[in-house]
């Protein structure tokens, strides 16, 4: 998510706060948020597939081989 779309959710939140917002503005807002959430989930979800972790036998897995993705997993908990 770009700069001028999160300054356009800041936006909205104070124009609600200050005046209100029209119907229209409400969807708008609406939709940001929604675009802004999947952003921030995408982007910890590609955090979490790149940890190595070592298990109890010395072996080095990869999470998002285990559980993400990487194997077509779209699973989400």
């Amino acid at each position: 998510m770009d700069e001028k779309r999160i300054a356009r959710i800041n936006e909205l939140y104070h124009k609600s706060q200050a005046e209100g917002l029209t119907d229209a503005e409400k969807k708008e807002q609406e939709l940001l948020r929604k675009e802004y959430i999947a952003s921030i989930r995408a982007n910890i979800r590609s955090q979490l597939n790149n940890i190595d972790m070592v298990d109890e036998n010395g072996e080095v897995v990869n999470l998002g081989e285990k559980y993400g993705s990487k194997k077509g997993n779209t699973k989400t908990s």
